[in-house]
Parts: structure tokens; sequence; C-alpha cells
């Protein structure tokens, strides 16, 4: 379970750093965070997208309580509960990446590091829950 525990925390880091970004973004138009690289690898195209949040929560808090869920459910060794929010956070990120790639057309940098998070997690997850 820690490999469970650790990509949890990674999702947490990855997630509050996105809602960071989009805080920073939403005070100061001007702001050019790290993940902005050029007009086709931009963070903040994506996020400023409306696509950005989910029913009107930014889909980074929406991250940030699914990765800390996870990271409960990891330390009481709940990997089939693991298991099956995992395929609902890889299917959610198939239908963000698809999104952002053909929608929006930019590739976000952090956005791609959440979906590697939660593709790790099924695979990680399903191994426990066998």
């Amino acid at each position: 379970m820690i490999f469970i525990i650790l990509l949890a925390l990674a999702g947490i880091v990855i997630s509050t750093y996105a809602y960071t970004v989009e805080m920073n973004i939403s005070k100061n138009p001007e702001y050019k965070p790290a993940c902005d690289i050029s007009d086709k690898i931009s963070c903040t195209r994506v996020m400023r997208s409306g696509y950005g949040k989910l029913f009107g929560i930014s889909n980074a808090l929406v991250g940030t309580a699914f990765y800390a869920v996870v990271f409960v459910f990891a330390c009481f060794s709940a990997a089939s509960l693991i298991f099956y929010l995992s395929i609902a956070a890889v299917v959610a990120s198939i239908g963000l990446a698809y999104i952002s790639f053909f929608k929006v057309k930019s590739f976000c940098l952090v956005c791609t590091s959440v979906y590697v998070v939660n593709i790790l997690l099924l695979i990680v997850s399903y191994a426990y829950f066998k």
C-alpha cells in the first residue's frame, strides 16, 4: 500500500499546485506559471477554458479531495475501493485529455501529470485488489 500512499501524496501535491496556478491566474492576468512553455503547451490555456471546473468547482480542488480520499483508503488497506475510484479517475482523465488536446488544443503538463498518477493508481490498486 505504500506505493498507493505515495501516489496519493503526489496527486495532492500536483492538484494543489494546479489550484495555486488557478488562483494566481484569476488574481493576476499577467501571471505566467512554470507550466506555460508555449501557446500549445500551456496549463493556463486549459485552466481558463470552460472545462476547468466540474459543477462550478475547480478540477484541481476535486482532484485534491479525490487523492485525500485515496490516501485515507490506502491507510485502511481498502484496495478494492481505491481500484473502483481509480477506474472512475482514469475515465475522467481520458475525457479531460480529449478535451485538452482536441477542443482546447493545448497540452497541459500539470493535467498530464495527474493523468499519469491516475493510470498508475489503477495499475497498482489492481495488483493489490486481485
